[in-house]
């Protein structure tokens, strides 16, 4: 649910402040708080565990751009899901190849999922929206991105500690910085964007550190669809904060894509 929360509030500053200001911003209020937990998260740094986090932070620092360009540009209700339906697929999928053998549920969840993505991208006719497409397909590479994090922070050493959390995030607020110089974007908050932008970071991290002692005492295949479940928080917050509205065919896909997630967290 923090997952979820950190969503919608990071999507709420995208509306008000710059996409590539609100993501280094917000890394760095994120960033300073696993720099403040590190002593309490038992384990020691090493080579491997630096390098899976820094390739973990590069991957989710590009996913969480274009997410929050998709909360930008399209309805909450309607990306948040179709994140989650993309982000549970891929931890999944790695865990079969690697030997896990995930029940039959899972696998109609999954089916499920990507049944729901067609729904959600659709007009109340049943035509595929131009408008909402966009925001949808960068919903997709987001998720996609996330359950590449997911699969990486898993792979770190389990003794390392919130050391792969720390390098993650020092390589995702220097790529995001990197890329906002190159192409001359400014990094200056719009005013009273700050505060938002800087909680979103903060309650993205500390899920990230939840996630972070689950997976290194769990198997992954569950505690990635478990933290996929995020997307309930965020539609209520944006159902009930600023009001959004679905047509039925949407409605269906927000629910199936849910439907999905709770039936490979039950698998």
């Amino acid at each position: 649910m923090i997952f979820g929360t950190a969503d919608f509030f990071g999507g709420l500053a995208t509306r008000r402040s710059r996409v590539l200001a609100v993501v280094v911003l917000s890394q760095l209020g994120g960033l300073a708080l696993i720099v403040a937990l590190i002593p309490f998260l038992s384990g020691s740094p090493s080579t491997p565990a630096l390098l899976w986090g820094a390739a973990a932070g590069v991957i989710g620092g590009a996913a969480i751009v274009l997410f929050y360009r998709a909360l930008a540009a399209g309805m909450m209700s309607v990306v948040a899901p179709t994140t989650a339906a993309a982000s549970m697929a891929l931890p999944v999928v790695f865990g079969l190849v690697a030997g896990d053998r995930p029940p039959v549920a899972a696998l109609v969840g999954i089916a499920l999922g990507l049944f729901a993505v067609v729904l959600v991208s659709r007009e109340p006719n049943g035509r595929a929206s131009t408008f909402k497409i966009g925001p949808v397909l960068a919903a997709l590479a987001a998720g996609a991105g996330f359950g590449a994090f997911f699969v990486l922070i898993k792979i770190a050493p389990a003794d390392a500690g919130g050391w792969p959390l720390l390098a993650a995030r020092t390589a995702s607020v220097t790529l995001v910085a990197l890329v906002a110089l190159a192409a001359r974007r400014s990094l200056r908050p719009m005013p009273g964007s700050l505060p938002v932008t800087i909680a979103a970071g903060v309650l993205d991290m500390a899920a990230n550190v939840l996630y972070l002692l689950a997976v290194q005492r769990g198997m992954l295949s569950l505690v990635a669809v478990l933290a996929s479940l995020y997307p309930a928080s965020t539609l209520l917050l944006a159902r009930y904060v600023l009001g959004e509205r679905l047509s039925p065919v949407q409605i269906t896909g927000v629910g199936f894509a849910l439907g999905s997630i709770a039936l490979i967290a039950a698998g």
